[in-house]
């Protein structure tokens, strides 16, 4: 496996798992128990699909990643008072958090599609490697077996959850295609986008956590939702710095490559209001990755990224004063490294 839990519980020393290293030693062997059992599940869930598509779902979910909406599941979970002490317990906890990660994952695989990306994670992309068709289908698939894995629960709050989540994910990408090109985006239209893109899977992975916990509530299900959304958030405003910042190394993908797609990132709004000529700026005029990596050195002159971390950083400060004082203090720690987590993407 080469996710970033592998890594972190394995001594990685990539910047991306330090953060994660952290919450995995602090967490004890409870939580690093849970996260491999998650993994396992995950990987089992997808080799069973059957040929020839469980292939390309396995490759997908196995070829690496934070984990970090698997994360918070089980992390909302333990500051509930964690799994109930049934047989099934541990279990109900586990497909609530593997569904999410295969939603999440059913998303990489449309996207890259939808974008023409040929690499994700440094790898060559469902699309790249089988075609449009298997790639659609690889993504339909995931998207179902996380559902058919949490109707196992047997509970219609957390099927809610998930299923609300995956509506926004889909409002998200049409608002983005809707916004491809467009001259101007306000910054509240953009962070809108950015809520239902992203942030509604992380708050998903809070609500489900606390669903499936012994002591969870709905009153519960919410503060820790709250603080999840937000995260999302600022994990989203620095996947946008990331894309103009790079490099490839680092990121996976070229720099740019989501200008170069039409998507109008916070980076390139902030820029326009900075820089005139920006303002004009033809976003149809970008052929290649070469002009892509032009117009990100221009975005990064202008010192929009630094705005942007600014309020990417104000965004996780929220998050952080808005955990209840209610929790657990080692989970409530624990939540606050993982907020940690998502600024260190950056640095």
């Amino acid at each position: 496996m080469t996710s970033a839990l592998d890594s972190a519980t394995a001594g990685g020393s990539a910047e991306e798992v330090d953060g994660l290293d952290a919450i995995m030693r602090l967490g004890g062997e409870e939580l690093r128990e849970r996260m491999v059992r998650t993994e396992r599940h995950l990987e089992s869930v997808t080799a069973q699909a059957g040929a020839p598509l469980a292939s390309h779902a396995n490759a997908t979910v196995t070829a690496g990643g934070k984990r970090l909406r698997p994360l918070l599941v089980v992390l909302a979970a333990e500051s509930a008072g964690g799994p109930p002490n049934t047989p099934d317990g541990e279990e109900r906890l586990v497909r609530a958090a593997v569904a999410v990660e295969l939603v999440h994952s059913a998303t990489l695989v449309h996207d890259d599609l939808i974008d023409g990306a040929q690499l994700r994670r440094g790898r060559p992309t469902v699309a790249a490697t089988a075609g449009r068709q298997v790639a659609v289908a690889t993504g339909d698939l995931l998207f179902s077996r996380a559902f058919a894995e949490l109707a196992r629960n047997e509970d219609p709050a957390q099927l809610s959850a998930l299923s609300e989540a995956s509506s926004a994910l889909a409002e998200g990408e049409l608002l983005q295609r809707e916004d491809a090109y467009a001259s101007h985006v306000a910054v509240e239209r953009y962070l809108r986008r950015c809520e239902l893109k992203t942030a509604a899977l992380f708050e998903a992975a809070c609500r489900l956590g606390a669903l499936t916990a012994a002591e969870g509530s709905s009153a519960l299900a919410d503060a820790l939702g709250a603080f999840a959304r937000r995260i999302g958030l600022a994990f989203q405003m620095l996947d946008d710095v990331l894309d103009v910042s790079g490099p490839v190394e680092r990121t996976g993908k070229s720099r740019g490559t989501d200008l170069l797609d039409g998507t109008v990132t916070l980076p390139f709004i902030l820029a326009r209001e900075r820089e005139p000529e920006l303002a004009a700026f033809d976003m149809t005029s970008l052929h290649g990755p070469r002009q892509a990596e032009e117009l990100c050195e221009r975005i990064a002159a202008t010192g929009a990224l630094n705005e942007a971390r600014e309020l990417a950083l104000a965004v996780v400060a929220e998050a952080k004063a808005a955990l209840p004082a209610v929790l657990p203090d080692g989970r409530s720690a624990l939540l606050d490294l993982v907020a940690d987590a998502v600024v260190e993407r950056y640095r």
